[in-house]
């Protein structure tokens, strides 16, 4: 892990976050292994397994290391009621002198979510930093005229944005992002990992759909995360309930947990649905849930800014059945190429969707071959590039200091 003087020309870079998250840990080691760039993580705090585990239903650590191979700091969280899903439970205090004492360059924040990650920003513009942002928000969501307006407002701050995807860079171009500003960044997971942990399990089918009780010759359809309100759980049931007799072959496995986990439960028992399911898996057991199943289903609504559990899927050769508001389907599912998009809560047609995938498993699996093969450009390596792509282009622009009027 470097730690260098200026003189050895590499880009001291400073990336932001609330806490380690699993899908930005292989991102960050591969810039900080990269020749060009020195790179600092600061994380405002490391949760402990109880915190980590709010939403999920459980206290748990993720599995897979996730601190390891790249230089990083805790900041310290001072908010009086800290949390990581609450805009005001994650602050921090002196920012500047971190990036004084480091020699940071150069500032990457990711997302705008918590105020900790908007005083990072400050922070560094008040001292003349290029500051660029990397967040998630769609362009699919209908927002006011005054929440558009804020939008503008709070995009000021940067001067940089990564974008992850389609919609999150129509996003930007509709709040007055100029092209020149936006460098692709996409969001990803380690596909090269998720595919070889898959092939492991493949050999394993028959008993992982034992394990799980899922018929050998039934076509399983998958649904993965969180069993909450955003993610809409029970549209998945209440489609493979229309299903009835027109696919008696069709299976599901619901791997997660939350508040709804009873509640659903309950329903599939009185209805005498053919569900099965895991609970909640961590990092290095959910390749196996991949492995047992055949597509995934994800019916979210416009909370699900992307939706990376479908890289997951893509990355072990799953098609994907998506709603219409879930923030990766413009790039990622492409109808009768990679998968399905229905309308948000139309039971009838993700039933239709879901009948057209059990009735043609063979055309099923050359959707998943072909998921796989785009992933080649939602990976690490095109996600280090885009930061690459910024740092590059920003360093030769003066970068000008935040005024108190700009500020505002």
């Amino acid at each position: 892990m470097k730690r260098t003087s200026n003189a050895s020309g590499l880009i001291r870079l400073g990336i932001v976050a609330t806490h380690p998250i699993q899908y930005q840990v292989p991102w960050f080691r591969a810039l900080a292994d990269h020749p060009e760039i020195d790179l600092t993580v600061y994380f405002v705090e490391i949760p402990d397994a109880e915190r980590q585990g709010v939403g999920f239903g459980r206290s748990f650590q993720w599995d897979i290391p996730m601190l390891e191979g790249y230089l990083h700091q805790v900041l310290g969280n001072v908010s009086r009621c800290p949390s990581l899903d609450r805009f005001r439970g994650s602050r921090i205090e002196s920012f500047a002198r971190h990036l004084a004492r480091d020699g940071i360059e150069m500032l990457l924040v990711t997302g705008w979510n918590a105020l900790s990650l908007i005083q990072a920003a400050v922070a560094a513009r008040l001292r003349g930093l290029p500051v660029a942002v990397r967040g998630d928000s769609n362009a699919l969501a209908p927002r006011s005229r005054w929440k558009t307006l804020g939008y503008r407002l709070l995009l000021q701050l940067y001067q940089g944005f990564l974008y992850v995807g389609e919609s999150n860079r129509d996003f930007y171009a509709r709040h007055g992002i100029s092209e020149n500003r936006l460098f692709f960044c996409p969001h990803f997971v380690d596909n090269q990992r998720w595919a070889e942990s898959h092939r492991h399990f493949v050999g394993r089918r028959s008993e992982l759909r034992e394990r799980w009780r899922i018929p050998p010759d039934r076509f399983c359809f998958l649904f993965c995360g969180k069993l909450i309100e955003k993610k809409h759980p029970f549209t998945v049931l209440r489609a493979l309930e229309m299903l009835g007799g027109s696919s008696p072959s069709s299976h599901l496995l619901v791997v997660g947990a939350g508040e709804f986990e009873e509640p659903l439960r309950n329903y599939a028992e009185s209805r005498r649905l053919p569900v099965s399911f895991a609970g909640f898996l961590n990092q290095s057991e959910m390749p196996a849930a991949y492995a047992a199943a055949d597509c995934l289903v994800l019916p979210s609504d416009y909370g699900e800014t992307w939706g990376l559990v479908v890289n997951e899927a893509m990355a072990c050769g799953l098609p994907a059945i998506v709603s219409d508001r879930v923030g990766c389907g413009p790039d990622l599912v492409s109808a009768a190429s990679t998968g399905f998009v229905f309308p948000f809560g139309d039971h009838a047609l993700l039933s239709a969707a879901m009948r057209r995938m059990a009735n043609e498993p063979s055309q099923a699996q050359q959707m998943g071959e072909r998921a796989k093969k785009l992933l080649a450009r939602y990976s690490i390596e095109c996600a280090v590039a885009g930061v690459l792509d910024w740092a590059r282009t920003t360093l030769i622009r003066a970068p000008e200091p935040l005024t108190t009027r700009g500020a505002a």
